[in-house]
């Protein structure tokens, strides 16, 4: 195995119940209109969309952030809604890669630039 594909979506931009469906502890689930306006009416702020300003400023922040821990990240896509992580594999579990991703959210949570706010990480391991 090369390495791991880990994707996550912006804050509130694909809740449990989307008609696209979703991921739940490992399942792809089918939408559900009740669960998704009921998901919907809990944000406690607007659905994070990134601008092309922001999501340079993720991009950098990731791969800064990627550098002083030394994960070789091999490809990265920052989109309005969602990132794309294709990082080294390690010998850290993928529970700890997905934790240690996650756990940039406080970085990037207290910049004065933008909030950013990652949800519902979906893990898809690449490679043989």
């Amino acid at each position: 195995m090369v390495g791991y594909m880990i994707t996550w979506t912006g804050y509130g931009t694909w809740l449990q119940g989307d008609k696209r469906g979703y991921v739940k502890d490992g399942d792809i689930i089918e939408g559900n209109e009740g669960l998704h306006k009921a998901n919907t009416t809990r944000l406690k702020n607007p659905p994070t969309k990134l601008n092309g300003e922001h999501r340079k400023i993720v991009r950098e922040a990731i791969i800064s952030k990627g550098e002083k821990i030394g994960e070789r990240i091999f490809a990265i896509a920052v989109c309005s809604n969602h990132v794309h992580i294709v990082a080294e594999r390690t010998s850290d579990s993928i529970e700890q890669v997905v934790s240690t991703g996650k756990s940039w959210r406080a970085e990037f949570d207290t910049s004065k630039t933008m909030r950013i706010e990652p949800v519902s990480p979906q893990v898809h391991p690449e490679g043989n």
